[in-house]
């Protein structure tokens, strides 16, 4: 086995609010990042104040961005692509380790797919 945790298909259901939420609150702390006027005025005041307020606001981002990930990290869920909010929820299937998908938008955890796979191999649970 490769994974610690393994969550049962109703486990990962019942994450899906918290894993929705975090992925939310990474996507804003990621856009906060990426907030041209931050990297502007940071370059611009960096040279004699350390970056002041824009620096302030850059390193909180990147400390909540940081944060985020490691508490999603923790639970074992595996963040596959933020954009599309695609998780893989780590489970043992028939004696096999496989990954239950779930993809932002969908009501519940429909689908799983092996190890090595992706989204592209994707099989219905049912």
């Amino acid at each position: 086995m490769i994974h610690d945790r393994h969550f049962s298909v109703r486990e990962a259901n019942a994450a899906i609010p918290w894993v929705s939420e975090r992925i939310e609150a990474i996507r804003d702390a990621r856009d906060r990042l990426a907030e041209p006027e931050a990297h502007t005025a940071l370059a611009e005041s960096a040279p004699t104040n350390g970056g002041g307020e824009p620096a302030r606001l850059v390193g909180e981002a990147f400390r909540d961005v940081r944060r985020l990930l490691i508490e999603v990290q923790a639970t074992g869920i595996v963040l596959r692509d933020l954009d599309r909010g695609l998780v893989d929820f780590p489970a043992v299937l028939d004696d096999h380790e496989v990954y239950l998908c779930w993809e932002e938008g969908e009501d519940e955890v429909a689908y799983w797919h092996a190890l090595d796979s992706g989204f592209a191999a994707r099989q219905p649970l049912d």
